[in-house]
């Protein structure tokens, strides 16, 4: 039995299809019997290529858009409720903004449509503005903002009522490499504070780094959920990385079997290699081939893999 805290978002066969044509007879399935669970306080990433129905799930949790069949909830309540949505902060990709306002004043435009007071937004603005590195800019129309700097001024509003879940969509499209690394910073902070952040970003190292658990659609369907390093290793094949000492040509010769093998010369004598091996008899053979050769073995390991070849592997298995 579970007693821990319920999902902040549960989904159970949420499923949508779109109907076209004259007599809605064309049917597509954008979203095909999800089911998952988004932890309390947790940084959950939503992964997919285009098309694979991220976008419809996150309306439909938002309210924009019905389900057509399953069920979803959002803090307790049924998803698009008014009780979930007023605890929802939303960043949509390509977010818009009144070429007129500053920093200030889209705080103050943003945060009454939240239902707040103009002195709570006063009172909670000047520390949001600096959190997100807009301090001394907060008089500056955002006609003049570069795209970090308006993705920056979105995660402010998104953040401005205290909502207990972040919605973000392509948060740190557009922004520099520093500018990503203090925006991760924040979310840590959030998610620290008992916040609970759901993004979507094409940006698979931008996840991997930020991520606790995250979730990889395709074609509507949900292909696999986890932790980083559960997908990782749950994805065979990992190829063996060694470190050399020996001759060029007698390294050549042993890897010659494995095409796909890399050999890099890290010092006179030294060598890197990298050979794509699975299963353990293929290792073994490889280690007497070098050992046959007198080439001495200094560091064995298998590589980790990245999210982003693991995301690569699942949806090419899925595809075929």
């Amino acid at each position: 039995m579970n007693n821990g805290p319920s999902p902040i978002i549960e989904t159970s066969g949420l499923s949508k299809t779109w109907r076209s044509g004259i007599l809605k007879r064309t049917r597509f399935q954008a979203l095909n019997s999800v089911t998952l669970q988004v932890p309390q306080g947790s940084i959950y990433g939503l992964l997919g290529p285009n098309g694979a129905g991220k976008t419809t799930l996150i309306k439909i949790l938002l309210g924009i858009i019905s389900r057509s069949a399953g069920s979803a909830t959002v803090l307790g309540h049924p998803a698009g409720s008014m009780a979930a949505r007023q605890q929802i902060g939303y960043l949509p990709e390509n977010h818009r903004l009144p070429r007129h306002l500053s920093a200030n004043t889209a705080l103050e435009y943003y945060g009454s449509l939240s239902g707040m007071t103009m002195s709570q937004i006063r009172a909670a603005r000047p520390r949001l503005l600096e959190q997100v590195g807009l301090q001394g800019r907060e008089r500056e129309r955002v006609s003049g903002y570069s795209k970090g700097m308006l993705q920056r001024l979105g995660l402010a509003q998104a953040m401005l009522h205290k909502p207990r879940l972040i919605v973000l969509d392509e948060p740190t499209d557009g922004v520099d490499p520093v500018g990503r690394r203090e925006i991760r910073d924040v979310l840590r902070q959030l998610a620290a504070q008992g916040h609970t952040i759901f993004l979507n970003s094409h940006l698979l190292q931008e996840i991997e780094l930020i991520c606790d658990q995250v979730a990889i659609l395709n074609k509507g369907q949900l292909l696999r959920t986890g932790t980083v390093q559960e997908l990782t290793k749950a994805i065979k094949g990992a190829p063996l990385q060694l470190q050399l000492f020996g001759t060029r040509t007698d390294i050549e010769q042993v890897i010659a079997q494995w095409p796909a093998a890399t050999l890099r010369e890290a010092a006179p004598g030294a060598f890197e290699i990298e050979v794509p091996i699975a299963e353990q008899p293929d290792a073994d053979r490889l280690v007497d081939g070098l050992r046959s050769r007198s080439i001495s073995i200094f560091r064995m390991a298998r590589r980790e893999r990245t999210l982003e070849e693991v995301f690569m592997t699942i949806v090419g298995e899925a595809s075929r």
